[in-house]
């Protein structure tokens, strides 16, 4: 595989005691804030929740589905991520606009937009006997408004999994373009030697940030070894990752459809068509008069 391209790796240390994930998301995370038209404030807020999604995906073996959503009072207003078992994910912010001056370290103020509330996170298991297993609900108040911060401090109270989380999107400030993104969690496993972990935290407080590492060249792989300092550690899966809605033109249909036949003859008498608008990925579909009367009119099943 081409690790220019975005990619997630999972991996284990001191003998499987310590859980890696780790991903490269530039192409995603400038996607998204392309499609959004985000602010670059905005931008770094979603970017993080993306690739969260997608580390925090990769730690549950059964998982097709996994939501991320802060529920804030900051300028942003709230942001989404859903992340599916394959790679794919997709998001948005209620507010792209959102946007404060740099933070006293002259990084992006992320925690200013996003402000206080709740981190929800739903998980979406495979199917069980034929039948889909009920989705797991947990949320933790937003302490920290970082996004990493908050994620790790998800995993600890709701998981009792003690994780070191790290996220990072850099935007390039001429191009407001987003040229960097990624993360890793480091998570601490039954049997976890305390040295060792000890060690991991002195090596990632001196270790380059996520971006430094990402237009540095890093991969995944490396960005962990750069976190990690001597610590070997087993590759056990590589995949590639990727902006892809679920969004269609036939969900459309259905969901017009399911508005029931006087909406769809109010759509029809006063706009002669529909128009909407994915909240996940910006897209627009819209419905001319022809579709909204083969909704109200469809064509019977031809029997043979």
């Amino acid at each position: 595989m081409d690790y220019r391209e975005d990619h997630l790796i999972q991996a284990t240390a001191a003998d499987a005691t310590i859980r890696l994930i780790a991903a490269v998301t530039t192409t995603l995370v400038a996607e998204a804030c392309d499609r959004h038209k985000t602010a670059p404030t905005a931008s770094a807020a979603l970017g993080r929740t993306l690739t969260g999604a997608l580390l925090l995906g990769g730690a549950y073996k059964d998982l097709e589905y996994i939501t991320l959503r802060f529920d804030c009072d900051g300028p942003v207003g709230g942001i989404v991520a859903e992340a599916s078992a394959r790679g794919a994910a997709r998001g948005y912010v209620r507010n792209p606009a959102a946007h404060l001056p740099p933070n006293t370290l002259g990084k992006l103020d992320v925690k200013g937009i996003v402000g206080a509330g709740m981190l929800h996170v739903i998980r979406e298991a495979g199917f069980e006997i034929g039948l889909m297993k009920e989705p797991y609900h947990g949320s933790t108040p937003i302490v920290s408004g970082e996004i990493a911060e908050d994620i790790a401090h998800y995993l600890a109270i709701s998981e009792q999994i003690n994780s070191a989380v790290s996220l990072g999107v850099f935007v390039e400030s001429e191009r407001e373009r987003v040229t960097a993104a990624g993360g890793y969690m480091i998570q601490a496993l039954p049997g976890a030697d305390e040295n060792a972990l000890a060690a991991i935290e002195s090596d990632m407080a001196t270790a380059p940030s996520v971006t430094e590492a990402i237009r540095g060249g890093a991969d995944a792989a490396a960005m962990l070894r750069l976190a990690l300092g001597n610590l070997p550690f087993d590759m056990l899966e590589t995949r590639p990752v990727e902006f892809r809605c679920k969004c269609s033109y036939e969900r459309v249909v259905n969901i017009v459809t399911a508005l029931g036949r006087e909406e769809v003859e109010d759509m029809l008498e006063k706009d002669k068509g529909a128009e909407l608008t994915c909240h996940f990925c910006n897209s627009v579909y819209y419905l001319d008069e022809a579709a909204l009367r083969g909704i109200l009119e469809p064509t019977p099943p031809v029997v043979m």
